[in-house]
């Protein structure tokens, strides 16, 4: 028995770049979309920021929490449930 493999609309994909999601009780924002194995960019709302290290791995600047949230699991035959589990807001 064959499964057969999700197929992903990668424009509906990207019509989400700018939407609002709540991602397990984090607000975030998308901000692009992974074309390879379809993933969706999200960056954190909230102030907490991470510290970026520079090219010499010394960290000098904050820049915002970011997530990666692939859209289908390996076998490409299901989503993923943090892809299941996004809030969209309007």
């Amino acid at each position: 028995m064959s499964e057969t493999r999700i197929e992903i609309d990668m424009e509906q994909l990207r019509g989400l770049i700018g939407r609002s999601v709540d991602y397990y009780g984090t607000r975030c924002t998308v901000i692009e979309v992974l074309e390879d194995n379809p993933a969706l960019v999200l960056e954190a709302c909230h102030k907490h920021t991470t510290i970026q290290p520079d090219q010499h791995g010394e960290a000098h600047r904050r820049v915002p929490t970011t997530i990666t949230v692939p859209v289908l699991n390996q076998s490409r035959i299901e989503y993923t449930p943090g892809f299941l589990d996004l809030n969209l807001f309007e």
